[in-house]
């Protein structure tokens, strides 16, 4: 027997569809205003056990909005390649910092890969373990069909997979192109982001294959007169090898161990801001200074926040490559 079509009885109540979309966070918790948890807003709000809440600053606000952007949903592999054409100027500081960022706020697979050909010292600031490299993992290429087998060639930075460059710098010399593309289509099947630290020489092999597979590039840099002009001749030979998209999409870092006041830090700063799709100052920080392994925890708030700030803004580019404004010669200030 068939149950009777009751739909169109004017006396049957029938109960509408429930959607689990309905009970979210937002439509089902009351308000609560956000607690701070930095500077005198969030001593305040701790020594009276939340009686008294101030809010956010804009400062707290703003870090918030960075690790939000940070853990954005990242649709397939993404490559970032840390890069410079001046050796000296914080590059591996740089990638190893913002790997750590990165894995610290994300909860997929992030690895940082130390393509130098000068026996790079990504893992001694890292894990501080080389006895498995790059090398290894290429001898074995043919036996890496899962996380587990490529995991034995690295070692753990915290959250972050580190990936040691070929410490024998005869040997190093041939990690070329070929080779490097090779490493990246196994790391890209089982890691969410991949890091290259790349070296400073911008015509060897392997940089082409770096520049080739970057979704993101990061250029690094530093406001003296070698750093900055460095750093801008990079993006010159960039544009003029058929990249210059990714110099217009690239962020600049200037890295501010070395400062003068001799130096005119806002006209370095705005001819990069000029070229490119954004700048970071990282400001001198005595953890990053000794030159040994770097630890997120012991970086000044001023430091973490800048590497905050880089990492925000390259995930930004998750799953797209941000458009970036055509330019002409007379929108960039010179550096002489």
């Amino acid at each position: 027997m068939t149950e009777p079509d009751l739909s169109g009885d004017p006396d049957v109540f029938t109960a509408p569809v429930a959607r689990s979309s309905e009970l979210s966070e937002d439509a089902i918790v009351k308000f609560r205003a956000e607690r701070p948890e930095r500077g005198w807003r969030g001593a305040l709000y701790k020594s009276t056990g939340g009686l008294i809440n101030p809010g956010l600053g804009a400062a707290e606000r703003a870090r918030r909005d960075r690790v939000r952007r940070i853990r954005r949903t990242l649709p397939g592999a993404h490559q970032i390649a840390v890069s410079s054409i001046k050796g000296g100027v914080g590059k591996t500081t740089v990638s190893a910092c913002l790997g750590l960022m990165l894995a610290e706020h994300r909860g997929d697979r992030v690895i940082a890969l130390d393509a130098n050909p000068d026996a790079g010292t990504l893992a001694d600031r890292l894990s501080g373990d080389t006895s498995v490299n790059v090398r290894d993992l290429l001898n074995n290429l043919g036996r890496a069909d899962s996380l587990t087998d490529v995991a034995r060639y690295t070692s753990l930075a915290g959250r972050l997979q580190v990936l040691a460059s070929e410490q024998d710098p005869a040997m190093s010399e041939a990690f070329n192109r070929e080779e490097y593309e090779r490493v990246c289509a196994v790391l890209t099947r089982f890691y969410n982001i991949v890091i290259t630290d790349s070296g400073t020489g911008l015509v060897h092999s392997a940089m082409e294959g770096t520049l080739a597979l970057a979704d993101s590039l990061v250029i690094v840099g530093a406001p003296t007169v070698d750093g900055a002009s460095r750093a801008s001749k990079t993006l010159d030979w960039l544009i003029a090898h058929g990249h210059a998209t990714q110099a217009a999409n690239c962020v600049v870092v200037l890295s501010c161990d070395r400062t003068s006041s001799d130096i005119d830090a806002g006209r370095v700063r705005g001819h990069f801001e000029a070229r490119c799709r954004a700048v970071v100052e990282v400001p001198h920080d005595p953890h990053l200074a000794t030159g040994g392994r770097i630890e997120l925890s012991r970086l000044r708030p001023a430091t973490h926040d800048a590497f905050l700030a880089l990492a925000a803004l390259l995930a930004d580019g998750f799953g797209s490559r941000p458009p970036a404004a055509p330019l002409t010669p007379r929108q960039v200030p010179s550096l002489n």
